[in-house]
């Protein structure tokens, strides 16, 4: 019987920040409470967190941990490394691997893989294709994320563009539909006129061919085919300000209609394509300082309900190929919520909306079982973060298989000191303990 407490600390959770201390006993919150005196708990093993944040650990809905099949990018053993150094506890992982992820036979495949590799919790998405409509109909609510539907290609090319399909997953789907929206005929109109105008075709071309109409008319198109079939559906890394004018700034708990931005997308604009070029290629493409600025205005509005990476690891030398073959993708998991902090540190968020964006958001919209919140009978996933210290991005931290980061030379003005997953330190100082504690996710859906 494992038995925590972690004492003494500025815990942040559903809009408060309370100085508390944390029971945990077989892996679970046991009780929260003000007032403690560590010596009259000698049966506990103890973690002071004095002048330290306590946030729920980070549910990561959207990344590509490339297993199986892609593993020489990325695998689910070093990017759960790298996630956890960043304080996220949960993932959920994309469809485009290979094989891809579209029969409920390979979905246990992936599961099965991340019970035998995975540091933090795990679950997947089911991948949506033109001609699977009874593989999703067999999904158990209970254990599979959602439905993953590419509205566009984009790495592994799981295009779904035939109408009738389109039409029968939204009227049919007994779990949420996350979506990458573009339009691809709009897409590939730009590509065509723009590759007759460059013998080579420019990194900051991608803004203008994966473009904010793109993105507008096929976002559209969805919310109206939501509204009509009454679907859950959440839209993947949204990145114009057109597209939240389609978005309700309404309480969460009554939207069936969400919306997420990557820290990439708020951290990165269209003038950082000169210095990186194909380092921050992703598909939907990050776009000018406008789209910058407006998403963070999203975020703090509520259009924008989450967060998350949409990690998506590359080998470095293939992103120094020539546009129309590098492949789009951006790592960002370790150090993702290190650029939220940035924003609580220079004043244009509260550490509470970053905390309701990464962690209660996350588990509100996929309906996850018990995680997300620090609460009494909540499994104890936890971060435990110094805002008084800072954190350098080099090649010698980074955690990621692929190696890179187009953060690098980065500091940042936080550090994560811990992370905890279903009670056990699986990070601590800078090191992992080899504590192996991780489960996979629950949800709770009639």
């Amino acid at each position: 019987m494992s038995k925590l407490l972690i004492f003494n600390g500025l815990v942040i959770n559903n809009g408060k920040k309370t100085n508390a201390s944390i029971f945990i006993k077989d892996g679970k919150i046991e009780k929260i409470t003000e007032n403690i005196f560590p010596e009259k708990h000698l049966d506990y093993d103890f973690f002071d967190a004095t002048g330290k944040i306590i946030i729920p650990g980070i549910i990561d809905t959207h990344v590509h941990f490339r297993d199986p099949g892609l593993t020489d990018k990325a695998d689910i053993y070093t990017e759960s490394c790298a996630a956890a150094a960043g304080g996220v506890t949960s993932f959920f992982d994309m469809p485009n691997t290979n094989p891809q992820t579209t029969t409920n036979e390979l979905l246990k495949e992936k599961f099965k893989i991340a019970a035998e590799k995975s540091l933090i919790n795990y679950s997947f998405y089911i991948g949506a294709a033109n001609d699977n409509e009874e593989e999703l109909a067999n999904v158990n609510p209970s254990e599979v994320a959602g439905i993953k539907l590419f509205y566009a290609s984009s790495t592994g090319n799981m295009l779904v563009d035939k109408a009738e399909a389109i039409e029968n997953i939204f009227k049919n789907a007994k779990i949420p539909v996350a979506i990458h929206s573009e339009e691809q005929e709009i897409i590939n109109q730009n590509y065509s006129k723009i590759s007759k105008e460059f013998d080579e075709i420019p990194p900051k071309q991608h803004e203008y061919i994966r473009s904010a109409e793109s993105c507008y008319v096929a976002t559209k198109t969805l919310v109206e085919l939501a509204k009509k079939h009454d679907t859950k559906i959440h839209f993947l890394h949204i990145t114009t300000a057109e597209e939240l004018e389609l978005f309700s700034s309404e309480n969460i708990q009554n939207k069936n209609i969400t919306a997420e931005v990557s820290p990439n997308h708020l951290y990165f604009d269209s003038s950082d394509y000169s210095s990186l070029k194909m380092q921050i290629k992703c598909n939907p493409s990050i776009k000018s300082a406008f789209h910058k600025k407006a998403l963070l205005e999203g975020l703090k509005s509520n259009k924008i309900d989450s967060i998350a990476t949409d990690h998506a690891p590359h080998i470095f030398s293939h992103k120094q190929k020539k546009y129309d073959q590098a492949p789009s993708g951006i790592p960002s998991i370790q150090h993702s919520l290190n650029i939220m902090l940035e924003f609580v540190k220079n004043g244009e968020l509260e550490i509470e909306q970053v905390v309701e964006k990464m962690c209660h958001n996350p588990a509100r919209i996929f309906d996850v079982s018990k995680r997300g919140f620090i609460e009494e009978g909540f499994w104890a996933d936890l971060a435990i973060l110094d805002l008084n210290d800072k954190t350098l991005v080099n090649k010698e931290n980074l955690l990621y298989k692929c190696g890179w980061s187009p953060l690098e030379g980065k500091i940042f003005s936080s550090k994560v000191v811990a992370t905890v997953v279903n009670g056990e330190f699986v990070y601590k100082n800078g090191q992992f303990t080899g504590k192996k504690s991780a489960k996979r996710v629950e949800f709770v859906r009639s």
